[in-house]
């Protein structure tokens, strides 16, 4: 990202469900939505340059889901083709608020708000983020939650 480059408010990850991603009659298991979020955050924070490893041998800290509120919409089923949707829709200095959709071309399926806070290592307990995650995530635009 160079400068005055504008970061997009929602940032897209694809995804398809693969036969071991569902039940016996093709639907997605619910728990496997968790993984296509965490999935599609941890990829929006590697398009900023910030990847978790690096943060977290640099830094000696990680971020763990505090709380999620999910609503169930409608079940995928195998071989879909998706898009996680993802906007940063709170930030302060030690957690960071998503808003999450999947989505099957413009139909969304599952709507979820993650809040997940920073924690040191060491202690594991709740740590400031960095001064330059900070900057870096001043510059995205926060979004509506849904």
């Amino acid at each position: 990202m160079g400068g005055g480059d504008r970061v997009a408010m929602q940032f897209m990850w694809p995804v398809r469900v693969y036969y071991e991603d569902t039940d016996a009659g093709g639907v997605v298991y619910h728990s496997q939505y968790l993984n296509y979020m965490e999935r599609a955050r941890t990829e929006w924070l590697r398009s900023l340059g910030l990847a978790q490893t690096e943060i977290r041998e640099q830094h000696g800290i990680v971020f763990v889901v505090r709380q999620m509120q999910i609503q169930f919409h409608k079940p995928a089923r195998f071989d879909d083709a998706l898009q996680v949707s993802t906007g940063l829709s709170q930030r302060n200095g030690a957690s960071l608020k998503f808003s999450q959709k999947i989505l099957r071309e413009d139909e969304v399926l599952i709507a979820a708000d993650v809040e997940v806070v920073c924690v040191a290592l060491d202690k594991f307990k709740p740590a400031r983020i960095p001064a330059t995650m900070l900057a870096r995530l001043d510059s995205i635009p926060l979004i509506n939650q849904a």
